[in-house]
This record gives structure tokens, C-alpha cells and sequence, in this order.
């Protein structure tokens, strides 16, 4: 499992830079500044889970029976597709009603970080 995380990770942080880059160069001037600021959100927070996610891939290579990071590994992957997902559909193809489905995302991110806290007071015992 540790390889798939790493693998995603991996193809998120590429897919931020270009988002990042398309967003910045190809989409200003062209939608709105709210707009705008949604679609910096999904960047940001792909960045970071995605990050997350590469120090989970690291920590479950050294711990391969813990449960709580497949978890995190698993929900902090589901988090960027739903999460940072619905954000840029939202944005690119101007479908306001996609803003419902973001917080099943943001929920998967708690539980991730959750996951994670979970393995980390289990981590010096």
C-alpha cells in the first residue's frame, strides 16, 4: 500500500504544479476573483494533502501492520478527489450545485488527520 500512496501522491503534487500554473496564467482574467479564490483553495489543499499523504506513503513503508495509516493514507486520497475535485469542476465548468459534495472531502481530510494523530499516540509505545 505504501507504494500506492506514494504513487498518487507523487501524480497529485505534478497535477497541483499544473494546475497551479494553469490557473494562475490560463484562467485570470477570464473568471471571476471569487472564482478565482475557490480555485487557489483546491490548489493549496492539494498541495498540502498531498504532502500529507507522501509522509503518510514514508511512515507506512516503516510500519506496514498499522491499520490507522492505511486509513489515513486512504481518506487523504479520497479527500483530494472529492475535495479538491468537486472544487475544480465547480470552477471550470461553472456548476454551483458541486459546492454540496466538497465537505464529504473536507470530511475525509479530518479523518485522515485523525488517522494519523491515532497512529502518531500509538507511534513511541
Amino acid at each position: 500500500m505504501p507504494h500506492r500512496f506514494l504513487t498518487f501522491a507523487a501524480i497529485s503534487l505534478f497535477l497541483a504544479v499544473a494546475f497551479g500554473a494553469f490557473g494562475a496564467h490560463g484562467l485570470r482574467g477570464t473568471i471571476s476573483d471569487a472564482s478565482m479564490a475557490v480555485y487557489q483553495t483546491a490548489v493549496q489543499y492539494q498541495f498540502w494533502h498531498s504532502l500529507g499523504l507522501a509522509l503518510v506513503a514514508v511512515l507506512a513503508r516503516q510500519h506496514p501492520a498499522s491499520r490507522a495509516l492505511v486509513w489515513a493514507g486512504r481518506l487523504m486520497m479520497a479527500g483530494i478527489l472529492i475535495f479538491c475535485g468537486s472544487l475544480y469542476v465547480l470552477v471550470l465548468a461553472n456548476l454551483p450545485w458541486l459546492g454540496a459534495v466538497t465537505p464529504i472531502g473536507g470530511t475525509a481530510f479530518l479523518a485522515a488527520w485523525a488517522s494519523l494523530a491515532l497512529f502518531a499516540r500509538s507511534y513511541g509505545k
